[in-house]
């Protein structure tokens, strides 16, 4: 798979097979009235009016956030920012009128996937990282990562998380990936029980 360039484009065609893959799911869904993750394309800086837009439209969306201590020149104040910047997720039917929906929200460029047309994401993905959101864990953006070492979480609040063990500054590490947008976090689990998967 090729990466995400740094300011944020699209996914290039190399994604073929995910998205073979994954439109027979998407059609599946689509007929059945599923509920989908997809992620979006935003314009930069209009992740968070993307996300409330979405949500009066009635459409779930998820938009992952880290807390951050900025300078300014007469204090300190802590932020939230967007995990993945331009990025966010949607749940929704794979359905036309709900696709139209989203991509008329100002701010919205994209569903990610091929031809703009979305590739749906593993429920499994989307879960991890918001149950470490849901804990309040501090997270860190993580270059992503697809190989080494796949692991179990067990026990404790993360019980179940699945991720990619890494090592950065001599701490054990979690990596939880999410494969479409090739964006990763890392958190620490420095004390967790972890087995491999």
């Amino acid at each position: 798979m090729s990466s995400v360039t740094q300011n944020g484009g699209a996914l290039s065609a190399t994604i073929t097979n995910l998205y073979y893959e994954n439109s027979v799911a998407s059609e599946a869904g689509a007929a059945t009235g599923e509920q989908i993750w997809f992620a979006v394309q935003t314009r930069s800086r209009h992740e968070k009016k993307v996300n409330s837009a979405l949500l009066e439209k009635g459409i779930e969306s998820f938009l992952p956030l880290h807390r951050e201590k900025r300078r300014w020149s007469d204090r300190h104040q802590w932020v939230e920012l967007p995990l993945f910047t331009q990025y966010l997720f949607v749940r929704m039917p794979s359905s036309a009128q709900t696709r139209a929906l989203v991509l008329q929200t100002p701010g919205v460029l994209q569903f990610v996937g091929i031809s703009g047309r979305g590739i749906p994401i593993p429920n499994e993905q989307i879960e991890s990282l918001q149950a470490i959101l849901a804990q309040r864990i501090p997270v860190l953006p993580h270059e992503f990562l697809k190989v080494g070492k796949r692991v179990r979480i067990r026990g404790g609040a993360l019980d179940g998380i699945e991720g990619v063990l890494s090592a950065i500054r001599n701490d054990k590490s979690l990596v939880v990936s999410v494969d479409l947008i090739q964006k990763s976090v890392a958190i620490q689990i420095e004390g967790y029980q972890i087995d491999p998967v």
